[in-house]
C-alpha cells in the first residue's frame, strides 16, 4: 500500500430519492480534487454497479473507498462482503448517509441538501485519510440456547432447534408450556382442534433429549455477552418433586382450599393443588401459596411422597450462547375503560373469556350461559377495537387477528344458533383462505353492524349496546344476553422488563423492536438475541410458527460459527503516558477492564466498544479501534471546515437507538433544516470536551448530542454517563466564551422519531437567533484545537 491512500468515492441517486434533491453532478465536480476516483451511479446497490465498484478498486488500485447512498444499516453488509473479496480490509470503507438523513428530509431545500451532502462526504474522505486496517479475533460461542416462553413459538423454535443437536433450555413462567393456544378451542380458518395440534408438540418438548424444560419460572437477569451470555432463572417454589410427582391427582382431590383457576380466565375455580389442565405438559401438580393455607392433607396422601409444602424455590445459573424471546402476549386491561362494562357487569366478558366458555372442558362445559350468573345466552354482540385503533384511550395499534378470532367465534355460535352481531370498524382479513372465511360467517347469519360502539350499559337483564351504524347513517341500540370485547393484544410489563435488562429496545406500541421490519425481523437490536411471535407484534398462529422456525435457524447461522469479535474495543494507545490512576476501571460499564502490573488491561470480549474509558484518561492514554481520536477530528473537521453553508450545527447520534430513529424520520419524509449535520458515534461516552470545542474551533454554529434511551441503548450504562458529562461542560464551555445554548443534549426514542423534527428544528431556531459563531472565538479556539 502507498504512503498516500488512493479513495474512490461512489455518488449513488438512488433512482430519484437522492438525485431529484442533491445535484449530484455539483458534488461530483466538488471532490474532483479529493479522491483519486469519483463515480456517479444510479442505483449503488444494484449487482452491475456493485460490480463496477469491484472492477475499478482493482483497476485503479485504490485502497479506501467511500459510498455516498442510503443508510448504511442497510447495505454496508452487502457492500462490504464485495469488497473484501478485492481485499478491501473493513476499516477502509466509509458510509456516508445523503438519503435518510439527507435527500429524504431536505426535499425542498435543493441548495442545502446539495452543500449538506458535499459536506458529509469530505467528512467520510478525511476520515479514512486515518484510518488504519482492522482485524476481527474469534471467540469460541457456547453451543446452547436460552428460550423464553413456552407457548407456539416458544415450543417450536425449541423442537427446531433440538433437532440440530442444540441443548436448549425452554422457560416458561407457568406450570405447564402451551401458552395461549391451548386455550383455545378451534382455530382459524381451517376450525381445527387446538390442543389437537399442540400437545403432541408439548410432549415431544418433554421427551426430547437436547430440551431442558423448567416451567414456573421466571428469568430474573442476563448478563454477558453474544455467544457467552449467562442467566439467573428463578424456579418458584412448586411444592411438588416433579421427579417424583406421578400425577395421580390423590392430593388435589384433599385439597380443602380453592382458587380462581387461570387457565379458564378466571371463570372458575380449582384447588390450591393443581394440575392446570388435563394435558399439561409436564404433567405434574403444583401448589399456589398464595392460596394454599399448608394443612398438610396433600402431602399425607400423596403415595410418592413428592410434596414438600415447605419448598423454597431455587435459583438457577445457565451458560449460553444465544436467546430467543417468545413470551407471547396478553390482552389490554380493558376494565379502564368504563364505557364497555367490563368488570361492572357479569354479562361482558372478553374474547379469551369467551373462548374457554366454548370449549368443553371450559367453565360452563361448553354451555352457552353467563358464568357468574347462570342465566341462558341467546345472543351475543361483538365489539371489536375494543380499545384498539384509538390514538386518545386505549392503544393506537390494530391487532390484526381480533377480527378473525371474532369471526371463528361467530361461526361456532351461529352452528348452534346463536343471534350474532358483530360491531366493527373495519373487518380485515388478510392472509390465505381468510376473505372466504370472513364470507363463510356472512352466510351463516352473523350480521355485521358498521361504527364504533359508544357504551355498553344494563337493561333488565340484558345488556344494551349502543353504537353508530355507518351504513344507516344513525346510533342504534342493540339488547343481547352477551356482549363479547376483543380488546388489544399488548406485551407485558414482565417482557419488557426483561427487554430492558437485555438492552433490547422496544417500538411505539411497545413490542420488540426488529433490525430490520422487512430484511430481518426475526433479529433483535442486540447480535444473539432473537424474537418470534406476538413479543414482535400482533399475528395469527401460521406467521407465528414461521417466525419461530426462522428464528431457530438464526441461531443455528449464530452458533455454527466462531464468534467474531468486533474490531471497535478500546486499546491502550500510550502505555508510557498512564499513570495506573484507574479512572478506567472506575468508569467501565461492563466491568471489562482490570489492572496488571499497573496499567490497564482491557478484556476484549467484555469489552462492549462503548468508548467511556477514552475521555476519561486525564493522561489520553487511551483509543479505540474503528474510531480512533485522529479519525474522530478528521470528521469532525471535513464535515465543517471549507463549508459554504451559512448555519452549521453538528450532530453527534448514537448510532444504533437514535441513529435508527433519525433513519425513521427520513423514512416518513419530515423536514428539518439542512443545517443538521450527523455523525454516529457506538455511544456518546465516547466523546471529550475537547470534541465540541474542536467543532466550534472548525466551523460549528452548535452542536447536538442525541443519546439512546439510558436503559434500551446497546452500551447500558455508557448512555448516563454521557449525559452526565455533557452536563458539566456546559460551564467549561462558557469559559470559552462559548454560551452554553449552542450547545443540546436529548435522548431519541425510536418510538418517538416523529418529535425529532421538532428537536432539530427547536435547536436550529436557537442557534439562528444567536448567529454564527463569532470569529475572534473561533481563532482563540483554533490555536488551542487545530
Amino acid at each position: 500500500m502507498s504512503e498516500k491512500p488512493k479513495i474512490g468515492v461512489w455518488v449513488c441517486e438512488c433512482g430519484g430519492n437522492i438525485g431529484d434533491v442533491v445535484d449530484t453532478e455539483e458534488v461530483v465536480n466538488a471532490l474532483q480534487d479529493e479522491a483519486d476516483y469519483i463515480q456517479i451511479e444510479r442505483y449503488l446497490c444494484s449487482s452491475p454497479s456493485i460490480e463496477n465498484i469491484k472492477q475499478k478498486v482493482e483497476e485503479e488500485n485504490l485502497d479506501r473507498v467511500v459510498l455516498a447512498c442510503c443508510t448504511p444499516k442497510m447495505h454496508r453488509t452487502t457492500f462490504l462482503s464485495n469488497l473484501e473479496e478485492k481485499g478491501l480490509n473493513q476499516g477502509y470503507l466509509e458510509m456516508v448517509n445523503i438519503r435518510e438523513q439527507c435527500s429524504w428530509v431536505h426535499k425542498d431545500d435543493h441548495n442545502g441538501a446539495t452543500v449538506k451532502a458535499l459536506d458529509l462526504i469530505k467528512g467520510a474522505i478525511e476520515r479514512t485519510k486515518q484510518s488504519s486496517a482492522l482485524k476481527a479475533e474469534k471467540m469460541d460461542v457456547i453451543p446452547e440456547v436460552l428460550v423464553i416462553g413456552g407457548g407456539v413459538a416458544g415450543i417450536t423454535a425449541s423442537l427446531r432447534l433440538s433437532e440440530f443437536g442444540l441443548n436448549v433450555h425452554l422457560i416458561e413462567k407457568e406450570p405447564s408450556i402451551g401458552g395461549h393456544m391451548i386455550q383455545y378451542p378451534k382455530v382459524f380458518p381451517t376450525l381445527d382442534c387446538s390442543q389437537c395440534i399442540l400437545t403432541p408438540k408439548m410432549a415431544q418438548v418433554n421427551q426430547s433429549k437436547n430440551i431442558d424444560l423448567i416451567t414456573y419460572s421466571e428469568v430474573k437477569e442476563i448478563t454477558g455477552v453474544p455467544g457467552d451470555f449467562k442467566a439467573k432463572i428463578w424456579v418458584k417454589p412448586r411444592g411438588v418433586d416433579p421427579d417424583k410427582c406421578i400425577g395421580c391427582g390423590a392430593c388435589s382431590q384433599v385439597c380443602p382450599s380453592k382458587a380462581k383457576d387461570e387457565y379458564n380466565e378466571g371463570l372458575s375455580e380449582r384447588k390450591s393443588i393443581y394440575r392446570p389442565f388435563p394435558q399439561a405438559v409436564p404433567s405434574i401438580y403444583t401448589i399456589d401459596f398464595e392460596s394454599c393455607i399448608k394443612c398438610g392433607a396433600c402431602e399425607r396422601t400423596c403415595p410418592a411422597e413428592a410434596i414438600d409444602i415447605n419448598d423454597p424455590g431455587k435459583t438457577l445459573e445457565l451458560n449460553v450462547g444465544a436467546i430467543v424471546l417468545a413470551t407471547g402476549f396478553e390482552l389490554y386491561d380493558i376494565g379502564g375503560l368504563t364505557n364497555y362494562g367490563y368488570g361492572i357487569y357479569p354479562n361482558v366478558v372478553t374474547s379469551l373469556e369467551m373462548e374457554r366458555i366454548l370449549d368443553v372442558n371450559g367453565p360452563t362445559g361448553s354451555q352457552l350461559i353467563v358464568p357468574q350468573t347462570g342465566k341462558e345466552v341467546k345472543s351475543i354482540a361483538y365489539v371489536l377495537c375494543a380499545g384498539s385503533r384509538d390514538t386518545e384511550v386505549g392503544r393506537p395499534h390494530c391487532s390484526r387477528v381480533c377480527c378473525l378470532y371474532s369471526l371463528k367465534q361467530a361461526q361456532l355460535l351461529r352452528d348452534r344458533g346463536i343471534d350474532v352481531w358483530i360491531h366493527y370498524i373495519d373487518i380485515r382479513a388478510p392472509g390465505r383462505r381468510y376473505e372466504e372465511f370472513y364470507r363463510t360467517t356472512q352466510e351463516k347469519g352473523a350480521r355485521f353492524v358498521k361504527g364504533k360502539v359508544t357504551e355498553v350499559i344494563p337493561e333488565d337483564d340484558h345488556v344494551l349496546v349502543r353504537s353508530e351504524d355507518m351504513m344507516l347513517n344513525r346510533m342504534i341500540e342493540n339488547p343481547v344476553d352477551l356482549v363479547v370485547l376483543a380488546p388489544p393484544i399488548v406485551t407485558s410489563q414482565e417482557t419488557l422488563k426483561l427487554a430492558e435488562n437485555l438492552r433490547v429496545p422496544a417500538d411505539e406500541d411497545q413490542f420488540i423492536l426488529e433490525r430490520h421490519p422487512k430484511l430481518d425481523p426475526m433479529s433483535t437490536k442486540r447480535d444473539g438475541i432473537y424474537a418470534a411471535g406476538m413479543i414482535i407484534g400482533p399475528k395469527d398462529i401460521q406467521s407465528t410458527t414461521a417466525e419461530a422456525e426462522g428464528a431457530a435457524m438464526k441461531v443455528v447461522n449464530f452458533l455454527s460459527a466462531d464468534r467474531i469479535i468486533e474490531p471497535n474495543k478500546a486499546y491502550l494507545e500510550d502505555p508510557e503516558a498512564c499513570t495506573g490512576c484507574e479512572a478506567c476501571v472506575d468508569i467501565c460499564p461492563e466491568s471489562a477492564i482490570k489492572m496488571n502490573e499497573g496499567k490497564p488491561v482491557i478484556n476484549q470480549i467484555m469489552c462492549s466498544g462503548c468508548g467511556a474509558c477514552i475521555p476519561e484518561c486525564p493522561e489520553n492514554a487511551l483509543d479505540q479501534q474503528a474510531l480512533g481520536e485522529s479519525q474522530l477530528k478528521a470528521t469532525i473537521r471535513g464535515a465543517l471546515a471549507g463549508s459554504s453553508a451559512g448555519l452549521k450545527i453538528l450532530a453527534f447520534v448514537e448510532e444504533e437507538v437514535a441513529y435508527t430513529a433519525v433513519d425513521l424520520a427520513g423514512l416518513a419524509r419530515l423536514s428539518y433544516p439542512s443545517s443538521i449535520r450527523i455523525i454516529p458515534l457506538p455511544s456518546l461516552a465516547r466523546l471529550k470536551l475537547e470534541h465540541f470545542l474542536y467543532a466550534f474551533a472548525h466551523g460549528a454554529d452548535g452542536v447536538m448530542a442525541l443519546e439512546a434511551p439510558e436503559h434500551e441503548g446497546p452500551y447500558g450504562d455508557a448512555h448516563i454517563i454521557s449525559e452526565e458529562r455533557i452536563d458539566e461542560w456546559r460551564w467549561d464551555i462558557e469559559d470559552e466564551d462559548v454560551d452554553s445554548s449552542r450547545i443540546w443534549f436529548s435522548r431519541a426514542y425510536v418510538p418517538d422519531w416523529r418529535k425529532l423534527e421538532r428537536v432539530f428544528k427547536t435547536f436550529h431556531d436557537i442557534v439562528e437567533t444567536e448567529g454564527p459563531l463569532d470569529q475572534e472565538t473561533r481563532e482563540e479556539l483554533m490555536e488551542k484545537f487545530s
